[in-house]
Parts: structure tokens; sequence; C-alpha cells
């Protein structure tokens, strides 16, 4: 066994992958909270947010359950001590397909929103973009390509 591979070697590799994977689980777990509180806003509170942005409850309630379920699928992965490079992956394409998807939305009125849920749909779309810009960076940083 060489000095390189030895038991309080690996020990020290462990503890400084897990520092560095910091920036990443603290971007993870940002990304995680506001979709959970969005989710659990949506669900809770569906008509009154579905007034206020020209949606229907019942559209609501559905991305607020699947919001939901994702933000403690996300928590769960930066619970971890260093989040796996395919997991988080698989967010930050996730996050990219969402805003993506909420500018299609808001360009061509699907759902019809109104002009507060037009500006909504835009802002968040923002939100999640740099979550997965943020997540992605942190990802490269610590080496996982």
């Amino acid at each position: 066994m060489t000095t390189s591979q030895t038991p309080a070697h690996a020990a020290r590799h462990t503890l400084t992958r897990s520092a560095a994977a910091r920036p990443l689980r603290t971007f993870l777990a940002l990304d995680a909270a506001v979709t959970a509180a969005n989710g659990l806003i949506y669900l809770l509170a569906a008509g009154p947010v579905g007034d206020l942005l020209g949606l229907g409850s019942g559209l609501l309630r559905g991305i607020g359950a699947f919001l939901t379920v994702y933000g403690a699928l996300v928590a769960l992965l930066a619970s971890r001590p260093v989040p796996g490079g395919t997991a988080t992956k698989a967010v930050i394409e996730a996050n990219a397909l969402w805003a993506l998807a909420s500018v299609v939305t808001a360009v061509f009125g699907w759902f019809g929103p109104n002009t507060v849920g037009t500006v909504w749909t835009v802002l968040q779309a923002a939100v999640v973009a740099a979550f997965a810009a943020l997540q992605a960076s942190a990802l490269r940083r610590l080496g996982d390509r």
C-alpha cells in the first residue's frame, strides 16, 4: 500500500471533496427550498393564486404537486456530502428545460395567464435558469463535468 492509499489519506480526500461540494449543496438546497415552497403555495392556495395569475386552480394544483415532489428530491440530493454528478446533471437539465418551457409558455400565452401571470412565469423562469447556471458552475468546479 502506498502512502497515497492509506485510510488517513482517503479520509482527508473525502473531507476535502465534501468541503469542495459545499457550494453545489448550497445551490441545490436553495433550489429545493424555493421549488418546494412554490409547489406548496400552488397546492394550498390554488384558488387565490390562480385568480392573481389568471390560471386555473386545477393546473396550479398539478404543477404544485410536481414541484413539491421535485423539491423534496432535490433536497435529498443536496443532503448528500457530495451530490452525485449524474443526479446533479439531471437537476440542471430539468431546470434548464423548465426555464425554457416557461419562457415559451409566456411568449405563446399558453394556459391563458393574465399580465401578472405572464410576468410571474418569466420571472420564475429566470430564477430557475439562475439555479441551473449556479449548479452547473459548482459541478464543474467540483470536477464532475
